[in-house]
């Protein structure tokens, strides 16, 4: 017994007519003519033509949508199946998968980067339209724009209590915003002589930092605005800038193929780091959680009682190369090689035992530090991805964290509690030069 009725039928063959009649199976479309006994004359026009290609390639998206839900669920039935100690080390070990949980659209030109809000469900997302975009990534929708820059923003970066918001711009600018007064821009900094490429918060707020393609580092008060030193060294435009958790340091790469550490209270160059063939795009402070990994990985003992911040970074380069660094000699301890295009941005895991990296090449990695090896590559974008961003949220959808972690570009993460941590699940955000930011969420 036929699964199709008469209606259904008679369609089909039309279609199958119109489909070996274009490209002109004749014998064919002469036996099915007879075998069926139509009339039917093959039009262009008709609602059949195309139909049967049309069909076909609808049934291939359902089967993938299927095979991707059918994946999902055979995770989360994984993940049910686990004892709650389980559950909670799997979570604590958590890393991003395919597909995004939600897509983020409005903006009008690549993004340049994302950062968490360290309390609340908030994500910046700043681009080369000129404005910088608040979601809520919970629930993925669009809060506001804010816009008073009139060129591509660089850089964004909350507070450690999430009440201002900084950014840079190609403007020359350095702009602060008010979360809690209606995103106002309350505060501006003409403070460099060409584009500024990265701005942080130093670890107490009292301080920003901030690099530009003039070459030079500045520190700012963040009350007065005053400039309170410039740091030379850098031979070429100085990509990014970040402090060590505990704000002893700084770090930075710059077009000259280097990245350096520098004393933020005498401007004094600590370490150079050389051994990259291309611009270095992001430099990154490991933090104290994957000491022991990056260890285990480079052969050190573990003898080091005290820890300190700031003893290992991890630099990427257009080289297409990531490579681990000891602060302390210099030392290269590790090259990961494996990505296709320009490094872009890179963060490690708040466990410490993975470090993730997004390209040009479209996709995320992520590597485990105490091999090396990369153990999973995401197809993360349609596009070049320019940056990544790792949050934390309350689990079962209570109130986030004010103490949760949160990591930039970057790669420096503001530690939690460790009463709160087995709470708290992850989340996140990437932004591309497709228009669009991502989040990631298990």
């Amino acid at each position: 017994m036929s699964l199709l009725s008469d209606r259904q039928r008679d369609e089909l063959h039309k279609s199958m007519l119109e489909y070996l009649h274009a490209n002109n199976l004749t014998d064919a479309f002469n036996a099915l003519k007879a075998g069926t006994g139509s009339d039917y004359v093959p039009d262009p026009k008709a609602r059949y033509a195309g139909l049967l290609e049309k069909k076909w390639t609808s049934v291939i998206r359902l089967q993938k949508k299927i095979m991707d839900l059918e994946n999902r669920n055979s995770a989360l039935q994984e993940e049910l199946s686990l004892s709650p100690a389980k559950r909670a080390a799997s979570q604590a070990d958590w890393v991003p998968r395919a597909p995004a949980a939600h897509v983020l659209t409005g903006h009008r030109s690549p993004i340049t980067r994302v950062a968490f809000h360290p309390q609340y469900s908030i994500l910046a997302s700043a681009s080369e339209d000129a404005t910088v975009k608040i979601w809520d990534w919970e629930t993925g929708e669009f809060e506001r724009t804010l816009k008073g820059h009139t060129k591509a923003v660089m850089d964004v970066d909350f507070d450690h209590k999430g009440v201002l918001l900084v950014t840079c711009s190609s403007d020359l600018f350095i702009k602060i915003w008010d979360s809690q007064n209606e995103w106002k821009n309350t505060k501006t900094f003409p403070v460099h002589e060409h584009s500024v490429s990265s701005v942080r918060f130093m670890p107490g707020d009292q301080h920003i930092v901030s690099a530009s393609r003039d070459c030079t580092i500045r520190v700012f008060d963040v009350a007065s605005t005053h400039l309170i030193r410039t740091i030379s060294g850098h031979d070429s435009w100085v990509r990014l800038v970040i402090p060590s958790e505990d704000g002893r340091l700084i770090a930075s790469c710059s077009s000259d193929q280097t990245a350096r550490i520098w004393d933020p209270l005498t401007g004094e160059t600590k370490m150079e780091f050389r051994g990259h063939d291309n611009v270095v795009e992001v430099v990154a402070f490991a933090p104290i959680a994957a000491y022991p990994a990056i260890r285990e990985l480079a052969g050190i003992p573990n003898v080091d009682k005290v820890k300190k911040h700031g003893s290992f970074v991890v630099t990427g380069s257009r080289d297409k190369t990531i490579k681990l660094w000891d602060a302390q000699s210099g030392q290269m301890l590790r090259n990961f090689a494996g990505h296709d295009n320009w490094i872009r941005a890179l963060v490690f895991h708040p466990s410490g035992k993975y470090l993730l990296s997004a390209s040009d090449d479209k996709t995320i990695r992520v590597w485990e530090l105490s091999t090396g090896r990369c153990i999973k590559t995401i197809d993360a974008h349609g596009h070049f991805v320019a940056t990544l961003a790792w949050g934390r949220q309350a689990a079962a959808g209570g109130k986030p964290a004010a103490n949760s972690i949160t990591a930039g570009v970057n790669g420096s993460s503001k530690a939690s509690d460790a009463s709160v941590e087995e709470k708290l699940v992850n989340v996140v955000a990437s932004g591309s030069v497709d228009l669009t930011v991502k989040i990631w969420l298990p």
